[in-house]
């Protein structure tokens, strides 16, 4: 597999009558011939091999999430507003409640009592939400939902198993990788099948994000830059970051989160979140190429990084409030 870069073509549309498809092959062919072509990056088989058994495992994944949005549906259908008490209609409580409904339980006051650890405090609204008109129907989809789901966790369950198996040479690098906030095993797993452990096939981290499709697109005409969207990277890749970058910025005191919240004011929650993912992108790259952990460097990092800037941002608000601001340090500044 060989890759032609954009220069190629614009030099070809800049000759009239040579812009063709036919064209275009036979100037590729000839640069090839001349080892003027980059090769593209074909993983190893070992790499593609764990690929298909991580991407295989997402596929399950989201299709036990819809499962589990059907069993909701079907509860709302019913009546039942289990969902609006408990966050998750799959945890051991209200799992319980519901094995004991397609039992043929139904006074809400007996259900509530299946209710386990903090749970037991919602009782009484585990009792309100419960109360409604379960049919028959109702029943027997609920029990072929909850046997698919069940299905698809030991699936999920084995195919996890093999790929931990087939990673064990590289457990060293996926502990490493653990270290960064919001990065759990699976994600890990995901990260290094679609990149793999060595980063030497890339120039810089530069180049890991361009071809991830994590920076901004370089679209730009008549000396205007136009749009910057993303340009189409790996869409596993694209989705383990986002989910790591949704987990990281709920860290609290953390520099991924303290990142979040300085540019989802201005950028929108979306952007703010892709950039984030561009950094654990760039972390990632690091920690593999240089075998280092994780290093967090605080919540505060970005105030103390320019902490002149900030304390003139704050003052000027309070001024504008009517104050009259008089700075005193209370400590030597670090």
């Amino acid at each position: 597999m060989w890759k032609c870069w954009s220069s190629m073509p614009s030099t070809c549309a800049a000759v009239p009558g040579r812009k063709t498809d036919l064209k275009d092959a036979e100037w590729i062919a000839d640069l090839l011939q001349h080892g003027l072509l980059r090769p593209s990056f074909v993983p190893p088989i070992w790499q593609r091999e764990v690929r298909e058994l991580t991407r295989y495992r997402m596929s399950l994944t989201e299709e036990r999430t819809r499962l589990i949005n059907r069993l909701q549906k079907t509860l709302e259908e019913a009546n039942m507003k289990l969902a609006s008490v408990a966050s998750d209609i799959m945890g051991r409580s209200a799992r319980d409640m519901l094995t004991a409904l397609l039992a043929g339980e139904v006074d809400p006051a007996v259900l509530a009592e299946l209710a386990r650890g903090r749970m037991r405090a919602k009782r009484e609204l585990l009792t309100q939400a419960l109360q409604g008109q379960l049919k028959p129907h109702h029943g027997f989809l609920i029990g072929e939902q909850l046997a698919d789901i069940d299905t698809l966790d030991e699936a999920i369950e084995r195919l996890s198993t093999e790929i931990a198996e087939r990673l064990r040479p590289y457990e060293h690098q996926i502990q490493r990788l653990s270290t960064i906030p919001g990065m759990k095993r699976r994600l890990a797993e995901i990260i290094l099948a679609e990149i793999g452990a060595d980063m030497s096939r890339f120039p810089d981290v530069r180049h890991l994000a361009s071809w991830a499709g994590m920076c901004p697109g370089n679209n730009e005409s008549g000396g205007k830059r136009l749009s910057g969207k993303t340009r189409r990277g790996s869409l596993w890749l694209r989705s383990a970051l986002v989910e790591a970058a949704h987990a990281a910025i709920h860290c609290k005191d953390s520099y991924l989160a303290a990142q979040y919240q300085r540019l989802v004011v201005r950028r929108g929650g979306k952007k703010a979140t892709i950039a984030v993912g561009h950094t654990l992108l760039v972390v990632i790259y690091h920690i593999l190429s240089e075998d280092e952990d994780y290093e967090e460097l605080g919540g505060n990092y970005f105030d103390e990084w320019d902490r002149q800037a900030v304390q003139k941002r704050l003052v000027r608000r309070l001024e504008k409030l009517g104050y009259e601001v008089k700075l005193e340090p209370t400590s030597p500044a670090v």
